[in-house]
């Protein structure tokens, strides 16, 4: 792959996705995959398949299909996922609690190494995880202490932007925010929003067609 090649949004999400699948051919201990059963079982068309693979080099043979374990680990490196990234999260209510305790995180190799809160009555209890709460006005100290990477917004929309821009102040260049606005960023940084309600309603219009 040239370093001028831009692949599509859509495609890293494809190829992600094909990580699920590999995971659990490994577990049965399948050797080999092909495109047309990788497909079958991401949803997905197995010209597709073959076409987000091909941005990255060439991992089958033809008639053959795919080593599963060697295709699981160059999937990893294309994304980054075969390292542990270190994460902090503020706002403890019940999305921040459940994002923390969420075991596919762990699983992925995205570790949560800081919880804030705002709320003096959540500050310096210790979570059954092992992480003591911090108030958020010491997240520029523990973000350089830490060494996190990636912060997580769980607040309030009024409370959003302002974590988000402690963040960037600090050295943060990746934020995903749960919270239900969109983030003013300094071009260099990169924000992934999760709303919930936007698959909602995505889900509502087809029910309504």
């Amino acid at each position: 792959m040239s370093s001028e090649t831009k692949i599509p949004d859509a495609t890293i999400e494809r190829v992600a996705l094909y990580l699920r699948p590999l995971e659990k051919l490994m577990e049965k201990r399948n050797q080999v995959v092909s495109s047309e059963k990788l497909a079958e079982m991401c949803k997905v068309n197995p010209a597709q398949v073959r076409k987000d693979l091909s941005f990255f080099g060439g991992f089958g043979v033809r008639g053959v299909g795919y080593e599963v374990h060697d295709l699981l680990i160059e999937i990893k490196k294309i994304l980054a996922s075969d390292r542990e990234w270190r994460l902090g999260i503020v706002g403890l209510d019940d999305m921040g609690m459940a994002l923390l305790y969420h075991k596919n995180f762990l699983k992925r190799g995205y570790k949560f190494v800081a919880a804030f809160d705002s709320d003096p009555q959540k500050v310096g209890k210790k979570l059954p995880i092992g992480l003591v709460v911090q108030p958020v006005t010491k997240i520029k100290q523990l973000v350089k202490d830490l060494d996190i990477e990636i912060g997580v917004i769980t607040t309030s929309p009024s409370r959003a932007q302002d974590i988000a821009d402690i963040y960037f102040e600090a050295g943060i260049l990746a934020i995903l925010n749960f919270s239900p606005i969109q983030l003013r960023t300094p071009e260099c940084c990169l924000v992934q929003n999760v709303d919930f309600t936007l698959n909602l309603d995505h889900l509502a219009y087809k029910l309504s067609q």
